[in-house]
């Protein structure tokens, strides 16, 4: 059949070559690297390859590379990447996928990692709750948390914009909330302004996420944490 806007078409078909294109040669540079490689280093190759196949639409393929990457970024304490490597795992809509994103959550939160890989994941969270779940409102409150605490300048600037208005629609669809008196009510009220309860909460929603099925040893990660 015909598509209906030719444009369009044309523009997708262009765009799902450029694609192709980009795999083959994140393949090639995959293949090209010495069995003896430095595994970092790998792993970032799979993943570059895994985000091109989930590009396509090869979800399951997609889903085994990242995760094999993931796990060599855990091994290596290369958060950042570690919680990448979740996001498209999460994308990929495989069985794991919840389990993936609480984990990449746990990690973005326990770990100074950028504010938007973060963000991003809690976003996910809004996207998977009900409309009148508190989850969705802790995931945002928390995200804006996040940016507030890891960014400054204009990175603050347009990631709290951002966050603040995660929490605006979140309000909207729980409880109907358009106004500001309103919303600082809502915030008291689901002790969203209380950090520690709010980190609680959110640790709550990530167990449910993931139940038994962590990947990695929390407790061990937990020990390897600079105290303060």
């Amino acid at each position: 059949m015909p598509k209906d806007n030719p444009v369009e078409a044309i523009n997708a078909d262009q765009s799902r070559a450029e694609i192709r294109a980009a795999l083959t040669r994140a393949q090639k540079k995959l293949r090209s690297l010495a069995p003896d490689a430095d595994p970092v280093e790998k792993a970032r190759a799979i993943m570059d390859v895994a985000e091109l196949q989930q590009g396509l639409d090869a979800h399951e393929v997609a889903w085994n590379l990242a995760r094999e990457a993931f796990s060599v970024f855990i091994d290596y304490q290369q958060w950042q990447d570690a919680v990448e490597a979740a996001d498209i795992l999460y994308q990929t809509g495989q069985a794991g996928s919840i389990v993936a994103l609480g984990q990449g959550i746990w990690l973005a939160v326990t770990y100074p990692v950028k504010a938007y890989s973060t963000i991003t994941l809690l976003d996910h969270v809004i996207d998977e709750t009900p409309d009148d779940s508190d989850g969705a409102a802790v995931a945002a409150m928390t995200a804006h948390y996040i940016a507030d605490m890891r960014t400054e300048g204009e990175e603050h600037d347009s990631l709290t914009f951002l966050t603040t208005q995660m929490i605006a629609r979140v309000a909207k669809r729980h409880r109907g909330i358009e106004d500001q008196e309103t919303l600082d009510v809502w915030i008291e009220m689901l002790q969203l302004n209380d950090i520690p309860e709010l980190l609680k909460k959110l640790a709550t929603i990530v167990d449910v996420m993931v139940m038994d099925s962590w990947w990695f040893d929390r407790d061990e990660l937990r020990a390897r944490l600079p105290v303060h």
